[in-house]
C-alpha cells in the first residue's frame, strides 16, 4: 500500500537556489551550455518512470525474491523486473552521465545523482542492479585499456550489458589483503582465474545479455597483503573480436544469499573455474583501481538510504494525517470527529520531522558532493579539481555512513507513526526498516567509514581537507554573522565548528600515543562531522527560504520550520557525542577478553 511522489520541489530547491548548479556547470566546459529547463525536464521525466514503473514493483520484489537453478546456475528476479529494465535502457536512461565518445549523453553526475535518488525511494532493490553496472562503467572509463574500452563501455553506457564488483571472499570482509583468488597468466596475454566470492550483489540474472564482472584476484608472483592484489575483467559470456558474444565463462553463481532485505537484488556466491579475464590497469595495483567503483559505490549507498528515508517519510505523514486515535493533549483539534488525526500528537511531529530533516539534508549534501565530483573531473582550473577531489574524499565516509545510520533511525521512527501496523507487511514501512538496516553493513560497514574519515581523511593528511571545509564554514558565519533573521542558525553552526577542531587536535595527540584511541572515537566522530556538515547545508537553505519567505510560497516557511527543528532537537545530539569520544578506549578495552 507504499506510494512515492518524486520530490521535485525540494530537488529544484537544492539544484538552483542553493547551489546555484546551471552558474557552477557553466565553468565545466562538457556542460557550460546546459541550463535549469533541461535538468529540471530530465528529473521530471526521470521521476515518471521511478514511480510509475519502479515503484509498483517494489513490494513484488520483496514478497518473491530471486530465484536460482541449481543446474544451469542462471538467476529468476522477481516478476517485472526485467520488463522494467527493458524500460529503462528503451529510455536511454543508463547513459545519462556517460561519455558522448562511449554513447553517453553527457549529463553532469549531479544530474545523474538526482535521478538515482528517485530510483532508490521506488525500489532499492532493482536499481542495484544499474546503479553497479554504472560503477563498473567508472572504473572501467578510468583504468581499462584501450581494447578494454572500445569493448565495453559502449554495452556498458546503453544498458545492453550490466556489472558487478567481485571482491569479498568467505574468509575475509573488509580486509582485502586476506583474499586467495588465483589469477594465472595465460600465453596469449589473458589470465585464468579460480576462487570464490561472496555476497555480489546483482552477480547473476537474466535482465541483460552479458554481466561484466570486475575481479579482484592475486598474480603468482604477488606480494601479501593488499599490496598484491590485481583487478581483471572477467564477463559472464566471452566476448568475440566482432562484439558477439560466444562462449560462456567459467564464472556462475552457486548459491543466492538469504538476506533481511532488498530480496530483489541477486546477492550471490560466485564460483571462478578457470574463468577467462584480462588485467584492468597495473598488476597488484588493483586495489587502487577497484577504489572508483568502491568509492562510487560508497556514495551509491547513501543515496539508497537518502532514498528510503524520503519515501518512508511520504507515507507515514500520509497516514498519520488520515489515522485518528485519542484527542490532542491541549484539546480537540477536530471536535466533529470521534478523535483527532495523529498528527497533533508532538512525538508523532518529532518522528515525523526527524526524517524530513534528515531527507532535505541528506539530498542537499549529495547533490553537493555530486557537484563536487563534476567540478573534480572537469574545471579547468587543476587547483579547482584537487579542491574538489579533496573535499569528495572528506565527504564520502559521511554520506555513506551518516545517511545510512540516519535512514535507519528515520525508517524506524516512520514505521513506529503506525503502531501495530507498522510492521504489517502490506503496508510496506517494515521493508524500508529492514532495506535500510543492510546499508549500514555493505560497502564497507559504517565503523570502516568512520575509521576512514578520523584516521586517513583528517589524521592522515594533518588536518588539510577539515580545515579547507572548515573554511567554507567559517566564510559563511562570516558573510551571515551580521544577519539577525540569522543568528539561530549561524551560532550554533559557528560554536560546533569550533568544537570540531578542539575535538579533533585532542584525538589526534592521543591517537599519536595509542592508535585504539582513534578507533575508540571513529564512531562517534563521524556523527559529530555530518552533523557539522548538515547545520551548515540547513543554514545555507535557511539563508535562501529567509529571503523569500515573502513570496507567500508555504513551501519557504515549511522549509524554514524543518531546519529550526534540526538545530532544536537533533543538532543537540553532538553534545553528548563528542563527551562520548573524549571518554577514550579506557572503558571500551580495560576488560579482559576472557570476560566476555
Amino acid at each position: 500500500m507504499a506510494s512515492y511522489t518524486p520530490p521535485l520541489r525540494d530537488m529544484r530547491f537544492v539544484l538552483h537556489e542553493v547551489l546555484d548548479v546551471v552558474a557552477a556547470l557553466k565553468e565545466l566546459p562538457p556542460h557550460a551550455e546546459l541550463d535549469a529547463d533541461t535538468i529540471n525536464a530530465v528529473l521530471e521525466e526521470g521521476g515518471k518512470f521511478a514511480a510509475e514503473v519502479l515503484q509498483p514493483l517494489n513490494a513484488v520484489g520483496d514478497r518473491e525474491g530471486c530465484r536460482l537453478d541449481q543446474v544451469s546456475h542462471e538467476v529468476t528476479p522477481p516478476a517485472g523486473f526485467k520488463e522494467a529494465y527493458a524500460q529503462y535502457v528503451q529510455g536511454g536512461w543508463p547513459a545519462l552521465s556517460c561519455d558522448p565518445a562511449y554513447g553517453g549523453q553527457g549529463l553532469p553526475h549531479t544530474v545523474n545523482q538526482c535521478f538515482y535518488e528517485m530510483l532508490n525511494s521506488a525500489n532499492q532493490a532493482w536499481t542495484m542492479y544499474p546503479g553497479l553496472t554504472h560503477g563498473a562503467y567508472e572504473c572501467l572509463h578510468a583504468h581499462g585499456t584501450a581494447d578494454q574500452k572500445a569493448m565495453y563501455l559502449p554495452k556498458l553506457t546503453s544498458g545492453e550489458w550490466t556489472g558487478t564488483m567481485c571482491l569479498t571472499e568467505p574468509h575475509c570482509g573488509t580486509d582485502l589483503g586476506l583474499l586467495r583468488t588465483k589469477a594465472e597468466p595465460q600465453a596469449d596475454g589473458s589470465y585464468r582465474i579460480t576462487g570464490g566470492k561472496i555476497f555480489i550483489s546483482s552477480g547473476e540474472h537474466n535482465l541483460a545479455s552479458n554481466i561484466i564482472h570486475l575481479v579482484l584476484a592475486r598474480l603468482p608472483d604477488a606480494p601479501s597483503g593488499s599490496k598484491g592484489i590485481s583487478l581483471f575483467v572477467v564477463p559472464k559470456f566471452l566476448v568475440n573480436a566482432d562484439g558477439t558474444l560466444g562462449q560462456r565463462n567459467g564464472i556462475f553463481c552457486s548459491g543466492l544469499e538469504h538476506k533481511m532485505g532488498i530480496h530483489g537484488n541477486a546477492t550471490c556466491q560466485m564460483t571462478l573455474d578457470g574463468a577467462v579475464g584480462t588485467l584492468v590497469g597495473e598488476p597488484h595495483r588493483g586495489l587502487a583501481a577497484m577504489f572508483v567503483m568502491m568509492n562510487a559505490a560508497r556514495l551509491g549507498v547513501g543515496m539508497q538510504s537518502l532514498g528510503l528515508t524520503e519515501v518512508a517519510y511520504q507515507n507515514a505523514v500520509t497516514y498519520a494525517k488520515d489515522r485518528r486515535q485519542m484527542r490532542s493533549l491541549s484539546g480537540p483539534k477536530h471536535p466533529d470527529q470521534p478523535a483527532d488525526t495523529i498528527i497533533v500528537h508532538p512525538d508523532v511531529r518529532r518522528m515525523l520531522l526527524t526524517a524530513r530533516a534528515y531527507a532535505e539534508a541528506g539530498r542537499a549534501l549529495c547533490v553537493h558532493t555530486a557537484l563536487l565530483i563534476d567540478q573534480e573531473l572537469h574545471h579547468p582550473d587543476e587547483e579547482v579539481r584537487k579542491a574538489a577531489a579533496d573535499e569528495v574524499a572528506l565527504l564520502t565516509p559521511i554520506v555513506k555512513a551518516f545517511i545510512t545510520d540516519n535512514a535507519w533511525k528515520a525508517t524506524s521512527e516512520c514505521m513506529q507513526v503506525y503502531g501495530g501496523h507498522g510492521y504489517i507487511a502490506e503496508w510496506g514501512m517494515e521493508q524500508y526498516v529492514r532495506d535500510a538496516r543492510i546499508n549500514m553493513i555493505y560497502e564497507g560497514t559504517n565503523t570502516i567509514q568512520s575509521l576512514d574519515l578520523l584516521g586517513r581523511k583528517v589524521l592522515g593528511d594533518n588536518g588539510k581537507k577539515l580545515k579547507a571545509f572548515g573554511r567554507r564554514i567559517a566564510e559563511f558565519v562570516e558573510q551571515e554573522g551580521v544577519s539577525e533573521d540569522m543568528q539561530e542558525f549561524v551560532n550554533p553552526l559557528a560554536d560546533l565548528g569550533d568544537k570540531v577542531t578542539k575535538l579533533t587536535t585532542e584525538l589526534g595527540m592521543k591517537g599519536f600515543g595509542n592508535a585504539d584511541e582513534v578507533g575508540a572515537a571513529a564512531v562517534d566522530y563521524l556523527r559529530v562531522c555530518g552533523h557539522l556538515v548538515f547545520a551548515y547545508l540547513f543554514a545555507r537553505m535557511a539563508r535562501v527560504a529567509l529571503d523569500k519567505q515573502g513570496s507567500g510560497d508555504p513551501f519557504y516557511t515549511a522549509k524554514l520550520a524543518t531546519a529550526r527543528f534540526y538545530f532544536a532537537k537533533l543538532l543537540p545530539e553532538t553534545a553528548m557525542l563528542i563527551r562520548s569520544a573524549r571518554s577514550g578506549v579506557k572503558p571500551l578495552m580495560e576488560m579482559d577478553e576472557a570476560l566476555f
